[in-house]
């Protein structure tokens, strides 16, 4: 990584840290779309001097970001053998995910069904819903909220959690996987949060951590970063910061994800090989080829799995994901 600083006096008010304020920070590297190739243009990555919060600098217009997530961004089963075997993938490694949220169900007393925003697909609620849990999702996509009711049969709406026509204080489990790095306003998000969630209900997040032992060792090419797709890279204690100041208790902390820590770090070693990159990039390839490069990936996938168990165990892993409790 190549560390400059950036002269405060050409900082925006716009683009001073959105945690501290800070107008200093110096640039860690400049990256592009490595993972969809939606662009060929590079952008900066910037850490805070003050606060040490890492974004993208300076932030791409709402217009520029819609350009870089690709219709088809969230996973939807197909009829072929390829997709069938990544659909069972999907459901094994998300198990990881419905257990912790469990836990965080079983541990409020609060009342209503739980809202996932930035559900996706629907895959998850499918499997919340499978176990007896009242589901609702929520997502800026109308493609993906159609796939969730349509392919996994679960409610979901279209829109931002700010605007979505919900009722304060009606749900007692609020779920972001992997959402709070894709928005200008976080501490907006939480905090709608924080009304939407009754009494003593439970906020669970994941994001990526940037004080992860793979961002120390792939840099700019780690996969957390995404460039342009991500606007803020959380530390763990960025995360705990801003959902404490917006209202919540941490309970739990979790560094290890089966779904993302191990398949992050195969992408990060070779994007090309990543399923979803191929598909999204729509790269030619035969049924058969698709299952082989699809196997390659998988063993890799494997063969990071040790490193990222071993990371997690000492709270470097490459996601973190808590549940915290509204006060």
């Amino acid at each position: 990584m190549t560390e400059e600083a950036v002269a405060p006096e050409t900082i925006r008010e716009a683009d001073l840290c959105p945690a501290c304020g800070s107008a200093n920070l110096r640039t860690l590297f400049h990256g592009t779309d490595r993972l969809f190739a939606t662009t060929t243009k590079f952008f900066e990555v910037v850490e805070c001097t003050d606060c040490r919060l890492m974004r993208l600098f300076p932030q791409p217009t709402a217009a520029e970001l819609g350009q870089y997530y690709p219709p088809n961004y969230w996973f939807a089963p197909g009829k072929d053998a390829a997709s069938k075997a990544e659909d069972f993938y999907r459901r094994l490694v998300l198990g990881d995910h419905v257990r912790f949220v469990e836990k965080a169900i079983e541990s409020t007393t609060a009342k209503g069904p739980l809202l996932d925003v930035g559900c996706g697909g629907g895959l998850f609620l499918r499997l919340l819903r499978e176990r007896g849990h009242k589901v609702m999702g929520l997502d800026f996509s109308l493609d993906a909220a159609q796939t969730a009711w349509k392919v996994n049969r679960v409610p979901a709406m279209c829109g931002t959690l700010s605007k979505a026509p919900l009722r304060p204080e009606s749900f007692s489990v609020i779920t972001m996987f992997h959402v709070l790095e894709h928005l200008y306003d976080p501490v907006g998000y939480v905090e709608e949060a924080c009304k939407l969630l009754a009494p003593g209900g439970r906020l669970v997040i994941q994001v990526p951590n940037a004080a992860s032992w793979q961002f120390l060792l792939f840099g700019q090419n780690w996969n957390g970063i995404d460039v342009p797709r991500h606007l803020v890279n959380f530390k763990d204690k960025d995360l705990v910061a801003l959902v404490e100041a917006c209202g919540f208790t941490v309970e739990r902390r979790k560094y290890f994800s089966l779904r993302d820590n191990p398949a992050g770090m195969a992408t990060s070693i070779s994007a090309a090989l990543d399923p979803m990159s191929r598909r999204v990039r729509k790269v030619p390839e035969s049924p058969g080829m698709r299952l082989l490069k699809d196997g390659i990936y998988f063993g890799l996938t494997l063969l990071c799995l040790p490193f990222t168990l071993i990371e997690a165990a000492c709270r470097a892993g490459s996601t973190i994901m808590i549940e915290a409790r509204k006060k």
